[in-house]
């Protein structure tokens, strides 16, 4: 009877401090990410610090930065993703508030402004190809309308920016939609009673309670984009100016068979990710972390 108690007074304890059966829920979540996130990571931290002529276990990384070709791939990634994310982030503001109400067609609308997500990067490519390529659409009217030559807005930088926006856009208009929908309208009724008006409503009340979500939008998009492979070959000249980390990684293991200079190269992709988020994150912390108010 003892025995029973004791058992019953420390499941009870345990369960204070969330500590029941639901927590063998998160067991197949905790394997699952042991052994496709963090075992491949460490593995392939392993495995850049063991250059493949041998020396020192640094001599990947002293490699990456002392080539111009290789080093210069930050710059030209970042490029790409930094504008990508911050167009997008900033280009669903004002969409998903006026999706935010009720109107007709809305529901059309909203499958329309994510239907590139069903695409994919190489479909998209490929529009894009047709579109604004040198002999599609755009060029044709163009060259129509009495331009001396095409618009090269294909297997450039152009090309490659235009995809990651059309792509990523539907995410960033997504979860920007998800943290409007989360503010309490009354706050902004409110407010009108009192006489300010909609520019000031936006300015005063919405952008800062909308701002935190806006920052973890910015950092999650910027993930999509910076990781930029399939477009930066097929829209863009991966040779030249949108040669990023993601192919140098792909050439350096597949091409010249060098694992473990491939490895270092995608460590380093997952440091200037991290500095970037951390930097937005530490923003972040600035910014009104209060209740909104919100519908849930």
């Amino acid at each position: 009877m003892t025995a029973t108690l004791e058992r019953a007074s420390l499941k009870h304890r345990l369960a204070e401090k969330g500590v029941d059966r639901v927590l063998w829920l998160l067991v197949p979540g905790a394997v699952f990410v042991v052994l496709l996130f963090v075992y491949p990571f460490l593995y392939g931290l392993q495995l850049s610090f063991q250059p493949k002529g041998g020396g020192s276990p640094f001599q990947n990384y002293v490699t990456f930065f002392s080539d111009d070709y290789l080093a210069e791939t930050v710059w030209i990634t970042l490029r790409l993703g930094l504008p990508a994310a911050l167009f997008n982030v900033l280009a669903s503001i004002p969409i998903a508030f006026r999706m935010r109400g009720r109107f007709r067609g809305k529901r059309a609308l909203t499958t329309l402004l994510v239907v590139p997500i069903t695409l994919g990067t190489v479909l998209t490519a490929e529009g894009l190809l047709a579109f604004f390529g040198p002999t599609g659409w755009f060029n044709r009217i163009w060259i129509a309308l009495g331009a001396d030559e095409p618009a090269k807005l294909t297997h450039n930088y152009w090309g490659v920016l235009f995809s990651l926006i059309i792509t990523g856009f539907p995410f960033a208009f997504l979860l920007t939609l998800s943290y409007l929908s989360g503010i309490d309208p009354t706050l902004e009724q409110a407010a009108a009673t009192l006489g300010a008006s909609k520019r000031q409503r936006f300015r005063t009340i919405t952008m800062p309670l909308l701002a935190p979500g806006l920052a973890v939008t910015f950092c999650l998009s910027f993930v999509l984009a910076f990781s930029v492979f399939p477009s930066a070959v097929m829209v863009g000249n991966p040779a030249g100016e949108t040669h990023v980390m993601s192919i140098a990684a792909y050439e350096t293991a597949l091409r010249d068979n060098d694992f473990a200079m491939g490895s270092a190269i995608a460590m380093l992709m997952a440091l200037v990710m991290l500095i970037v988020i951390g930097v937005v994150l530490i923003w972040r912390t600035t910014l009104y972390r209060g209740a909104t108010g919100g519908k849930g």
